[in-house]
């Protein structure tokens, strides 16, 4: 059934490139081409609103169901640790490597672009602690969840999974309704999930129908830089999984093979979170620790976007021939290492980060428009790379917990 499903995902791939490219040439002038999208891209918001309907409740009743399966307070705060301490290491290590590499390939150093007001670093940022305070903690927990603030409702369930292992005999009945709750939400999952493929189609069929292969080429340098440092990540993290979990680790690339391929097509890590949480679990990792790193993960642990953010900054002030110091690069990079973390279930959340680093270093803001041409595209690679990330994390953990399994027997 995986390996069929796979194969849908990439034939549906193959003939949405093809279709597009058909479109393209077939319609010779832009209107033409922007409404052809349009319908195809009728199939795509459907399956990212039905992705959307589930994401709440799902995240909601898994992360509680696995909180209150701890054995006490401390075994939360002991898994909790390792898990931020394992994300931080791997932001520092995606952004460091997203710096170094667009200082070695200068992939927008022959634009020679000018501006009105270039250079220099902001005595303003475009974040602050209270602004971040604030979207963190929920004032309500519907409006969280009809907004899909993926942060505020971690925190709200955090603190109700504390509460159930606090209180006598662990409130068994409201412990049955949310994994209840979380049986029916993986068996809708199934079911939307079943409609992936006929998305993947879509998607890519409109991308192609409008900007036409040719975007490729224009931006051959920076979407090649840029998929060569996602490769260099993606090295990096699987041998930091093979030194935790040794040989196992090539189980788990073909474990995170398919959540990553949906999360590609898709260009979004939200499509392949009930995918992701599903192998896991056949991989071996206990239900607990998938249920609380992989919700935590998806807030705190996007790598692909944060090193895209440092990539996509740099390539605009190349772009402009502004030259940061390496102390304003180490500001940028703390800087990001912040404001990526409210990045979880908002669409295009990465351009907002980077308009807001743009805004702090006092570049020109037009840059955005650089990159927001292949900012699909980009979003691609950095989608799958988050559920790489995050699927290396939730393995990592539950081996330093030993709740590591033998896999499961496959279907």
């Amino acid at each position: 059934m995986n390996r069929r499903f796979t194969a849908f995902l990439v034939l549906a791939m193959v003939l949405g490139i093809a279709v597009g490219f058909a479109c393209h040439q077939g319609l010779h002038d832009a209107p033409a081409r922007e409404q052809a999208a349009g319908y195809f891209s009728i199939v795509t918001d459907g399956f990212l609103r039905l992705i959307k309907m589930i994401i709440a409740p799902l995240v909601f009743s898994t992360l509680v169901a696995g909180i209150a399966h701890m054995e006490d307070a401390a075994s939360i705060g002991r898994v909790a640790a390792k898990t931020m301490g394992w994300f931080i290491a791997a932001s520092l290590v995606s952004l460091s490597i997203g710096l170094v590499m667009v200082r070695l390939l200068h992939p927008g150093a022959g634009l020679a672009l000018t501006a009105a007001a270039p250079g220099g670093a902001g005595v303003q940022a475009g974040f602050s602690v209270k602004d971040f305070v604030a979207h963190v903690i929920p004032t309500s927990i519907a409006d969280a969840m009809a907004r899909n603030e993926i942060l505020q409702i971690v925190v709200f369930s955090v603190f109700v999974g504390v509460a159930i292992l606090a209180t006598e005999r662990r409130a068994p009945a409201v412990m049955a309704l949310v994994e209840q709750i979380a049986q029916v939400m993986l068996k809708v999952t199934d079911y939307v999930m079943m409609t992936a493929p006929l998305a993947v189609f879509a998607a890519l069929a409109a991308t192609v129908t409008v900007q036409g292969p040719g975007i490729l080429l224009t931006y051959a340098g920076f979407v090649g830089g840029f998929y060569l440092s996602l490769a260099i990540l993606w090295a990096v993290l699987i041998a930091a999984a093979a030194l935790v979990i040794g040989p196992r680790a090539a189980g788990l690339v073909g474990a995170m093979r398919q959540p990553a391929l949906l999360a590609f097509s898709t260009a979004s890590s939200e499509a392949a979170y009930p995918r992701t949480l599903e192998e896991l679990q056949r991989f071996g990792v206990s239900r607990r620790i998938g249920s609380f790193v992989l919700p935590l993960g998806y807030s705190f642990n996007l790598d692909g976007s944060m090193m895209y953010c440092t990539f996509a900054v740099l390539f605009i002030a190349q772009a402009y021939g502004v030259r940061l110091s390496i102390g304003q690069q180490l500001v940028m990079l703390l800087l990001l290492m912040v404001t990526s973390k409210g990045m979880a279930g908002v669409p295009r959340a990465s351009l907002v980060v980077i308009a807001a680093t743009l805004t702090y270093f006092r570049l020109p803001d037009a840059g955005l428009l650089l990159i927001l041409a292949v900012d699909h595209l980009l979003d691609m690679g950095r989608s799958a790379t988050n559920v790489v990330g995050n699927t290396v994390a939730a393995a990592v953990v539950a081996k330093w917990e030993g709740e590591l399994a033998a896999p499961a027997p496959q279907a």
